[in-house]
């Protein structure tokens, strides 16, 4: 059985033509940058391995673009649309209404794009992404795996705000958490290594959006992002954590709308308001010039991660591995580094020779007298997402 896998994110696309039961991946690529001037479409097959560098506007050319690559008659994998005989596609916010992996109808649709208000980044191009999918493969299923689901095992006690009840009564207002795919895939990986059924990890997946997940025995129990998308960690063009007084008062003295409120939270702070710039490498890079404002970035950035440690180190009651992930996490030693010094009370102790080696295979990086696994993990939403696309349609 085929069965395409489209995860699109705020600036990205990955994608992964799989084969299952054997879990044999036929292509698989990237479309990233986004909206920049240069983006970078990927594309790998057991034939053809190559970049492009092209001006892709927004996740729809972007998708088109990814179909088309699929379909070459050269160097695409397919014969025919016909192939495709399932779409699994990452969503990111399922709200209330959905707990576990459904098929796409009208409803569900409608209930994403409801969504759309909360997740502004995300629920958008994920339903960008299957209306294209039903136009391009229409005899495929659209199946619909929710960031939410993973979540659904937060205890009452973290997943409640402290505001009336009726909030939560009636308009479900409450943590949900996203990068739940992500967050599952590498806590069960981590599990296989530590080889403790009775586990405390803490997950960090570190992108253009980021979160970090406490999850205990494989079971999230508290997770960074929570009703919407923007607070917890300092990302890409989202500020993370902010006084709501601060909302109020560009409201109300500095005459903002909520319209602008949003966009400026969303799509203007963050990395890029501090340095202007969005992509990490960037940032990295104009860091390691001497450049003030980066490098206070990237300190504020590790900052508010190792605020996350001790708080979800404290709601574990103990730490037996910290898991790093996604495109930041998986290959940004500096973030790594930064993070983890002075972190010797929680047993966490990074081996700076294993941090600085480039693979894109799991790896231990602490040493041998700490007492807490360090691990890179480098997710893969896109078979977990299959995984489960498989099993409802089989």
């Amino acid at each position: 059985m085929k069965i395409l896998v489209t995860n699109s994110g705020s600036s990205s696309i990955k994608y992964q033509l799989i084969a299952l039961p054997e879990k044999k991946v036929l292509c698989k690529g990237l479309v990233e940058r986004i909206g920049l001037a240069k983006s970078v479409v990927h594309f790998k097959s057991d034939l053809h391995d190559f970049d492009d560098i092209i001006h892709i506007p927004n996740h729809e050319v972007g998708l088109e673009k990814i179909a088309n690559m699929l379909l070459d008659p050269i160097k695409g994998v397919l014969k025919n649309a016909d192939e495709i005989v399932a779409v699994g596609h990452r969503v990111v916010h399922g709200g209330s209404a959905f707990s576990k992996t459904t098929l796409i109808d009208r409803d569900v649709k409608r209930a994403i794009r409801s969504l759309f208000s909360i997740a502004p980044l995300h629920n958008p191009p994920n339903l960008m992404g299957i209306e294209v999918a039903e136009k391009v493969f229409p005899k495929a299923k659209q199946v619909a795996v929710f960031d939410t689901a993973f979540h659904q095992t937060i205890p009452e006690v973290a997943h409640r705000f402290a505001i009336p009840n009726k909030f939560y009564d009636k308009e479900n207002i409450r943590v949900y958490g996203f990068h739940g795919a992500s967050h599952q895939y590498v806590s069960r990986k981590a599990i296989q290594i530590i080889k403790k059924k009775e586990s405390n990890i803490i997950s960090i997946h570190l992108g253009n959006g980021c979160s970090m997940a406490a999850i205990k025995n494989g079971k999230s129990i508290d997770t960074s992002l929570s009703f919407g998308t923007m607070n917890g960690l300092i990302m890409g063009t989202r500020s993370g954590d902010l006084d709501q007084s601060v909302v109020l008062f560009l409201e109300q003295h500095l005459g903002y709308t909520s319209e602008e409120i949003t966009n400026l939270l969303q799509k203007q702070s963050g990395m890029l308001g501090l340095t202007g710039m969005s992509d990490m490498r960037d940032i990295e890079e104009a860091a390691e010039r001497g450049e003030k404002m980066p490098q206070l970035a990237l300190a504020m950035n590790a900052y508010r991660i190792k605020k996350y440690i001790g708080a979800y180190a404290a709601a574990l009651n103990g730490l037996d591995a910290l898991v790093f992930t996604g495109g930041v996490g998986e290959n940004s030693d500096i973030m790594r580094k930064m993070i983890c010094t002075n972190m010797d009370y929680l047993g966490i102790h990074l081996d700076i020779e294993k941090n600085a080696i480039r693979s894109k295979k799991k790896r231990a990086i602490q040493t041998t007298e700490s007492k807490v696994k360090v691990l890179v993990i480098p997710t893969d939403e896109e078979m977990e997402i299959a995984r489960q696309t498989y099993k409802l349609v089989k």
